[in-house]
């Protein structure tokens, strides 16, 4: 560890103008320079993960040329100033070749000749740079930082090479997750079109009626009639009500405070908000948002925690059968609450639905299954990796932890 030396974000950032700088002041931009498409504006909702991503909002090519000292580019790297303290994102080399910093949000252009970007972004990413952020935050009004701060940030750097090998072995370990991350989405659309096809657009029902070939096995053929009836439903088929497949049981209080350490993940509307020792509810589970962020809703395989925001299914046909059919009601919008959005679980329970034969269901529910077993493999590898990542990386930017000896535990999980 000789030749790693102590540096601040000064010392590596570029020279040029505006290689540290924070967003616009607040009158030069505005909501009314929104427009549908054009230059990317990075916001707190676009950072959290390792690349600036998301849902953008975008201002003209002549705004963002009006406020060309705040742009980003890509090899940049973006800190939050105000809001969730500590978020640090990297700007992708794909999609955009500049981005405008919001206000809360401050980048910095790194020298490429003394630092590795990707490096960087690991080391402020680590418990020790997240504390520094934290305890030298500015606590009056809501808490912030800045760019002198920013600027005064310590850090240890090795050399570029070093550098260069620490971000492979971080980097590689996060484009797995990223990887197995698409491939869930890719199982999860899959099921999705599946449900779709079958009990909303009827699609074997419409191929038999256009005299196209089958394209599912006999058996689960067989179990669409072949016209539909003058209601646009399958014929023979019934209409019911979500009550016939489901109930939605109330969460439980569960605070902060009175949270014990475990492994059981506690779910509000929101997703998950914390982790427990005990569990309410076994896996797999279908959570439902109540209160809050109505109509969100998570499956989850572990046993777990729903607390008082949400609901979760007690089931009366397949829960995956379940799940899909509450993602294709219109939840969101059923909020009955104008002070605190809320969901009405009578309400949800009055809607009409086509009902599909049983024994349609449960092909459905054993395809889906096979498409959820994947998925949880490909989640529990992405947390093993994930685990992998995050016990490497303090070790590694600290130099407590050689690049060859890390190398070796990556050759295990590549």
């Amino acid at each position: 560890m000789g030749d790693w030396r102590e540096v601040t974000i000064t010392e590596i950032a570029a020279p040029v103008r505006n290689a540290l700088v924070g967003g616009p002041f607040g009158s030069n931009l505005v909501s009314a320079d929104y427009v549908a498409e054009g230059v990317p504006v990075i916001r707190g909702q676009n950072m959290g993960g390792r690349w600036v991503s998301g849902d953008f909002a975008y201002v003209s090519d002549g705004k963002a040329d009006s406020l060309n000292g705040n742009l980003a580019r890509p090899g940049d790297i973006v800190f939050t100033q105000r809001g969730t303290l500590g978020q640090v994102s990297l700007v992708p080399e794909a999609q955009f070749d500049r981005y405008l910093v919001s206000q809360s949000q401050m980048k910095l252009t790194v020298n490429r000749g003394i630092a590795d970007p990707i490096f960087c972004y690991y080391q402020f990413c680590s418990e020790d740079q997240q504390d520094y952020i934290r305890k030298n935050a500015i606590q009056t009004g809501v808490p912030h930082t800045n760019l002198g701060i920013l600027r005064g940030t310590p850090f240890l750097l090795p050399p570029l090479p070093e550098q260069r090998a620490i971000a492979h072995i971080l980097g590689t370990l996060d484009d797995k997750i990223e990887l197995n991350r698409r491939r869930n989405q890719t199982l999860e659309a899959m099921a999705r079109a599946l449900f779709k096809d079958w009990f909303v657009d009827f699609g074997p029902v419409r191929a038999k009626m256009e005299g196209r070939a089958p394209y599912l096995t006999a058996e689960i053929w067989e179990l669409f009639p072949d016209r539909l009836d003058v209601e646009g439903k399958p014929e023979g088929w019934e209409t019911k009500r979500v009550s016939d497949y489901l109930s939605l049981a109330y969460g439980k209080s569960l605070p902060a405070g009175k949270r014990h350490q475990g492994g059981v993940p506690v779910y509000g509307s929101g997703g998950i908000t914390g982790f427990h020792n005990e569990s309410l509810v076994n896996g797999p589970a279908v959570i439902v948002g109540r209160k809050g962020t109505v109509g969100s809703l998570y499956w989850e395989d572990r046993p777990c925690f729903p607390i008082d925001t949400v609901f979760y299914v007690q089931p009366k046909a397949p829960l995956s059968f379940c799940y899909y059919l509450l993602e294709r009601l219109p939840l969101r919008d059923m909020n009955t609450d104008a002070a605190v959005p809320g969901l009405n679980r009578e309400n949800v329970y009055r809607l009409e639905v086509s009902a599909s034969p049983t024994a349609l269901i449960a092909a459905f529910a054993a395809t889906a299954a096979r498409f959820r077993e994947t998925i949880a493999a490909v989640s529990g590898e992405s947390e093993t990796l994930a685990q992998l990542r995050d016990t490497l990386l303090p070790k590694l930017i600290s130099g407590e932890l050689r690049v060859k000896d890390a190398g070796r535990l990556l050759e295990r999980v590549a």
